[in-house]
């Protein structure tokens, strides 16, 4: 119920815009275009690529949450 009002809102909104349709256009390209570059050059490794088994990847992570940061803060 409460997203079909959310949806006819939008539709509504969408439908009598011109020059907003044109731009939503080019925004969303430019998110798709943007995402599809972040994955390929950088979020390429993820834990299932970098470590074996379930021991690893958990000591991994426990090191990296429980590791001082000692150089952006000062004492």
């Amino acid at each position: 119920m409460i997203f079909q009002k959310i949806f006819t809102l939008y539709y509504d909104g969408f439908r009598n815009m011109k020059l907003g349709k044109v731009l939503w256009g080019i925004i969303f390209i430019k998110i798709i275009l943007f995402f599809g570059v972040l994955k390929f050059f950088i979020f390429d490794k993820n834990l299932k690529n970098l470590y074996p088994n379930d021991q690893d990847k958990s000591t991994f992570v426990l090191q990296n949450l429980t590791k001082e940061n000692h150089g952006s803060l000062k004492r």
